[in-house]
């Protein structure tokens, strides 16, 4: 694999000229300027640069979503996982680390996609972005809750237009469920319960002992990025990183920033005031096999306080009376308990009082696709539905849940400080250590 880099003597002699054109007060000032840089106009009928982390996998679909505009470059950490990307697109320059990418070719990218293990998510993107690259960015945003916050308040500074992967705020759905909540479809909203069949890949284990062979196509270290050293082993890569604590964000991170997107959007949730968990057995280095969370959010826009039950693992809350002896109680769903009745499935319970229900009409803008609205903001038109001043706040929210986890404790969240403020010690989980040397 053929990587570019800049050479030490083509950085010194572009430093030189700079400081020869400024004076060295001048060229200290460009330098603070520069580190603000901003994205390129962009017609509405010119077709984006975009280079895409992440090949394999989901990073497919993403590359594949992404194609009708020009792929510049690629990059993946392990080319044999994502051989069937590297073979559509043949002639496009391919890497290994991403910031050999960015650095080289800096001035042909205008956009970046970023579909690696959560623990890379925010390095890869907050190099994008401070080079003034709009980034779309798989769920959750981010590995802990501070880097959450950061990418948000770094897409601001520098004017990106952004997006996180959750294909399912784009839909139908989610359109019509917000207008039958808004429409006093089921009253006032004041409790909400989540399930899922998540985890489908082993949690709730140790370490394993035993020594493995690095594939000859996978770069360890590259793999490893800002997570702390470890040998390798095929229960980390591929796909079963999402179990353990240093890459992934268990089933949580996995779909609620999916399921609980609607959520928020339909009772306008920004920042929950209190969090709390029970689970199975907790390990010291994997997620557990089953778990229950709890948020308190506050009224909010003449909505009463809510609140908010997540279950994974097999778990899942009583089954509703109201709902139909031939109605499946699945694997996964959404109950909304409102004070004239309940929805669930996106519909009232029990499906005669969903036939009496005069459904409102079409108020909300409907979307030209998930993908497309990053690629619409990206030249100029409106910010997407999962912008990071959305996928932030859901992001903190899903990740707070964690910390809950960890900690076994109630969380009193004061959102505008970044702070659990009844269990300080709990706060070391907000943001985590890089690995010594790794610098991005």
């Amino acid at each position: 694999m053929k990587e570019l880099s800049l050479s030490r003597r083509t950085v010194l002699k572009s430093t030189a000229s700079a400081a020869t054109l400024t004076g060295l007060a001048g060229y200290a000032d460009l330098q603070r300027e520069s580190t603000i840089s901003t994205p390129r106009r962009i017609a509405p009928d010119e077709k984006l640069n975009i280079a895409c982390v992440g090949c394999g996998g989901k990073g497919k679909v993403d590359v594949d979503e992404v194609s009708s505009q020009n792929i510049v470059a690629l990059c993946d950490v392990d080319w044999e996982r994502a051989k069937a990307t590297s073979k559509k697109h043949p002639d496009v320059p391919k890497f290994k680390d991403y910031r050999t990418m960015l650095r080289e070719l800096d001035g042909q990218i205008d956009a970046v996609t970023v579909t690696t293990p959560d623990h890379m998510h925010y390095p890869v993107a907050k190099m994008a972005i401070e080079m003034g690259k709009h980034v779309y960015v798989q769920k959750p945003l981010t590995h802990s809750v501070w880097e959450a916050r950061q990418l948000a308040e770094l897409a601001r500074k520098h004017k990106v237009a952004t997006q996180m992967g959750n294909q399912g705020q784009a839909s139908e759905s989610v359109r019509i469920l917000c207008e039958y909540l808004w429409d006093g479809a089921i009253g006032p909203v004041h409790e909400v319960h989540v399930w899922t069949n998540r985890p489908i890949w082993p949690q709730g284990i140790n370490r394993p002992v035993e020594i493995q062979t690095v594939p000859k196509s996978l770069d360890w270290d590259l793999w490893l990025g800002v997570a702390p050293e470890r040998p390798y082993h095929s229960a980390y890569h591929p796909f079963k990183w999402r179990g353990w604590w240093d890459f992934g964000t268990g089933a949580l991170g996995d779909i609620g920033c999916h399921s609980l997107a609607p959520i928020f959007r339909a009772l306008k949730l920004t920042h929950p005031v209190r969090v709390e968990a029970s689970s199975t057995e907790l390990f010291a280095e994997t997620y557990p096999l089953a778990s229950i969370v709890t948020y308190q959010f506050p009224a909010r826009e003449g909505m009463p306080p809510v609140q908010l039950t997540w279950y994974d693992g097999g778990l899942k809350p009583p089954r509703p009376q109201e709902l139909e002896a031939n109605r499946e109680w699945g694997g996964g769903g959404t109950l909304y308990v409102g004070e004239k009745g309940k929805i669930f499935g996106g519909r009232i319970i029990p499906e005669a009082k969903m036939k009496k229900y005069k459904q409102p009409a079409k108020t909300l803008p409907r979307s030209p696709g998930h993908y497309q609205e990053w690629i619409q903001a990206c030249k100029g038109g409106q910010p997407g539905g999962s912008d990071f001043d959305f996928a932030g706040p859901l992001t903190e929210a899903v990740l707070l849940g964690n910390i809950a986890l960890q900690t076994g404790k109630r969380l009193e969240w004061n959102s505008r400080k970044l702070e659990i403020t009844n269990i300080p010690g709990a706060n070391r989980f907000l943001r985590r250590a890089y690995r010594d040397g790794w610098i991005f």
